[in-house]
């Protein structure tokens, strides 16, 4: 059984941490207004509950895919696989970004003109500095951009009750996953071993290398007890995806007609609220991780991400929201 660790030695890591989770999701709330307005979608239809189920089927798929390439022994494969998913997405997200700086020139959302061949320059730029060169403050780099276009896009293409349906079935299966089946224990050692650009690394103390650290794991084969002989704080990317898109999807589909709350318009209220929510759930989190016990993320993330929400939405729009049907 591994020991706590010491909690003073922690708290940078933490704090650090802690940024790149708030700074990942502020910055999806901002692509958002992006991505509506170039009318970029994940889903043709937000309100469509069967996008939960299709999304939830092509992670487990993926999921299941990398680790069994993991076992047979072609780790260069997933490289492949996840660095080029990591090309495109940077591209997809970039492009429209782009694009809102060169409204004059006339250019579709997804023509490849210009923002189409200027987006390219930071996905392959970045995607051949992973290759070459993937250190932690890469990888942090790549990975807040990373979340934030994805949080952004699927927080668009999901509206507010799918959204709350999506968080819910990927904390059962997190849960899962880490608990039961424990298959995600073992992606994340593959993925930490391989230096794959799907998750955030924080360093522990001054002088970290996570090239260095990875090399000796790859050379020596150790087999650390969770939370043990880790020089780095690591956590996967969804943890920041998914309570975004219920912060994003808050932003993008509530009523903005509604009344102003403070000042702020009522949609942004309870999408910041709904941040704070899921915060509250990365501390508790937090506190988990340093006893040196691996735990689920997705139940704490994405529960207090849904209860800021419904705390905000209640006296605010009532439960209409929840049930556009009715």
């Amino acid at each position: 059984m591994s020991e706590p660790v010491d909690l003073r030695r922690e708290l940078p890591a933490l704090a650090g941490m802690g940024a790149l989770y708030l700074i990942s999701i502020a910055l999806a709330m901002v692509f958002s207004f992006v991505f509506e307005d170039q009318n970029i979608r994940a889903f043709e239809d937000p309100t469509d509950p069967l996008n939960v189920a299709i999304y939830l089927v092509i992670v487990i798929v993926f999921t299941l895919v990398l680790l069994a390439i993991f076992r047979w022994g072609a780790k260069v494969i997933i490289r492949y696989i996840i660095l080029g998913s990591v090309l495109i997405t940077i591209w997809y997200v970039a492009q429209p970004l782009l694009a809102t700086f060169l409204t004059g020139l006339g250019e579709p959302p997804f023509g490849l003109g210009a923002s189409g061949v200027l987006a390219a320059v930071p996905a392959l730029g970045l995607t051949v500095l992973l290759w070459f060169y993937p250190e932690w403050y890469v990888i942090n780099t790549v990975g807040v951009f990373v979340a934030a276009g994805a949080a952004g896009i699927f927080g668009v293409s999901v509206a507010v009750p799918i959204a709350i349906l999506l968080l819910a079935a990927f904390a059962i299966y997190d849960a899962i996953a880490v608990y039961r089946t424990k298959h995600m224990l073992d992606l994340a050692d593959s993925v930490i071993e391989l230096r794959l650009p799907i998750m955030f690394v924080v360093p522990k103390s001054r002088g970290y290398s996570f090239l260095e650290e990875t090399r000796k794991i790859n050379k020596e084969n150790p087999e650390p007890e969770p939370g043990e002989k880790r020089e780095a704080m690591f956590m996967g990317l969804g943890d920041a995806v998914f309570p975004g898109i219920l912060v994003v999807s808050a932003l993008a589909f509530l009523d903005p007609n509604v009344p102003a709350v403070l000042g702020m318009s009522a949609p942004l209220v309870v999408s910041l609220v709904t941040l704070l929510g899921s915060f509250v759930g990365f501390c508790i989190l937090m506190y988990f991780v340093t006893k040196g016990r691996p735990h689920a993320g997705l139940p704490l993330l994405n529960g207090g991400a849904i209860a800021g929400f419904l705390l905000a939405l209640l006296p605010i729009y009532g439960v209409a929201p929840l049930f556009p049907w009715l």
